[in-house]
């Protein structure tokens, strides 16, 4: 009887040519984590929410859910979360300038103590919070607070060592305060209404909807000749995927 060839349930793989992979890459992973010193900068994460006596106050985590849904607006060809991107930018940049030159003041008064080295605070055990954003302005907002936090460990340092009464480090403090919650409340008005910009070209109802809701936009911005630098690109739109996004708007309360 004939043996069966042995090389039969041998199955040959084709050399490969040379410089062809084997396969693709696969999806890039990264992580960040914010490291703060003080309490102040702390508070400025969280935020505080609305109650009988006080307001709310949008913090980092309130500031990344916003940012999350004009991030998905913005892709799906909103001119209205363009137009608000471009406060936020605005907004964060103001408020850096601001902290800069809060921190320089501060910093020219440590010069006076002369051959005096003064360390400046820092906690035993400093609060770390794993940034896990989708986008860039929540990196630029967390970046915002970790700059206020250095801020609030210089004057807090200048305070102790008599380089800065208590009433103009508390001034100092509440100023950047102000400035970060003022940038951190930046995105608050925005509506994701799943209108785009051939919507407002058309005058449909979604666009008198965004109209009365949030006024009307700039020429540049309704064009698209002006975008935020960090705008997301923006996608083909399958039917019904800007109604999809619609339904991301409902965030979460401050805690």
């Amino acid at each position: 009887m004939n043996q069966p060839n042995a090389d039969a349930s041998v199955s040959h793989t084709p050399d490969k040519r040379s410089g062809e992979l084997d396969e693709r890459p696969g999806v890039l992973r990264g992580g960040a984590t914010l490291t703060l010193q003080t309490r102040q900068a702390q508070r400025l994460v969280k935020g505080r929410a609305t109650s009988a006596e006080k307001s709310a106050i949008v913090g980092l985590i309130g500031f990344a859910n916003r940012i999350r849904t004009l991030w998905h607006g913005a892709r799906a060809d909103d001119p209205y979360a363009d137009w608000w991107l471009l406060q936020v930018h605005d907004a964060l940049d103001q408020a850096e300038r601001a902290l800069v030159s809060l921190e320089e003041s501060v910093t020219s008064r440590f010069e006076a103590l002369g051959a005096i080295d003064v360390a400046l605070p820092a906690s035993i055990k400093p609060a770390r919070i794993v940034l896990n954003f989708s986008n860039p302005y929540a990196f630029r907002a967390a970046g915002l607070i970790g700059r206020f936090d250095a801020l609030a460990c210089k004057v807090l340092g200048a305070r102790h060592v008599g380089l800065l009464g208590r009433d103009e480090a508390e001034k100092t403090l509440h100023q950047g305060g102000r400035r970060v919650r003022r940038a951190l409340q930046s995105p608050v008005g925005y509506r994701l209404i799943g209108v785009t910009r051939d919507d407002v070209g058309q005058g449909t109802t979604k666009a008198m909807q965004a109209r009365d809701a949030m006024g009307e936009i700039p020429d540049e911005v309704l064009s698209g000749m002006r975008r935020a630098p960090h705008a997301p690109t923006v996608a083909s739109v399958r039917p019904g995927a800007v109604t999809d996004a619609v339904r991301l708007r409902s965030l979460p309360d401050e805690g």
